[in-house]
């Protein structure tokens, strides 16, 4: 089994370059999506206990808002996209074309405009992520919070089930001009889908690649 303990430097640089892939993705969807030019930072990816979810985020109290999937198939697994209050009502003035700092209340258009949103990121990145890996991915209706961070993050893992100790940590940046969003993907998987991940891609867990 692997597992987020025992990744070689090697199998790191693997899934930091399949999140570079799907979070390019999921920038070129949202670009699409704003009919604007929409850069990002370079991803950075590793798997973290779940306890430094909350010190990446902010503190338990922050208001976040937080759209989870589970995800079925070949791979078991959650993944949620958070976004900070203030990266929140940015996203949102984008999406609804509004000047900067306009937004600034969750009422049902804006929930189902950040739902949406991240719907189309996360399908962008499952598909980047089906087509690398050659897996079947099958995620669930979206759900949405927007509540503090302690509070969302314990209502996702209950509902959705948590399936081991870590998170595989996707940490971005998307900008437009000024405007800067800052979005935290999480995938969590169950433990035995990090060696289905890399059996796809032809290695071993040792980070060698597989022959005969």
């Amino acid at each position: 089994m692997t597992s987020g303990e025992n990744l070689s430097i090697f199998q790191v640089d693997v899934l930091q370059e399949i999140s570079n892939i799907g979070v390019g993705n999921a920038a070129t969807a949202l670009s699409q999506m704003l009919n604007r030019r929409i850069e990002m930072n370079a991803p950075k990816a590793g798997f973290k206990p779940f306890g430094e979810i909350y010190k990446l985020v902010g503190p338990e109290e922050e208001l976040v808002s937080c759209v989870n999937f589970t995800i079925r198939g070949e791979i078991n697994s959650q993944i949620l996209f958070l976004l900070t209050k203030d990266s929140s009502f940015a996203l949102l003035d984008l999406l609804l074309e509004r000047k900067d700092g306009v937004a600034d209340k969750f009422d049902s258009l804006a929930q189902s405009a950040l739902q949406e949103t991240g719907n189309i990121l996360c399908g962008s990145f499952l598909n980047a992520l089906s087509k690398v890996t050659g897996l079947t991915f099958k995620p669930s209706v979206p759900a949405f919070a927007f509540d503090m961070l302690g509070a969302v993050l314990s209502s996702a893992f209950v509902e959705g089930g948590c399936f081991g100790e870590q998170a595989l940590i996707i940490e971005t940046e998307f900008y437009q001009k000024e405007i800067s969003i800052n979005g935290h993907f999480f995938l969590i998987p169950e433990p035995e889908c990090l060696g289905i991940i890399f059996k796809s891609l032809g290695l071993d867990f040792d980070g060698g690649m597989q022959y005969g």
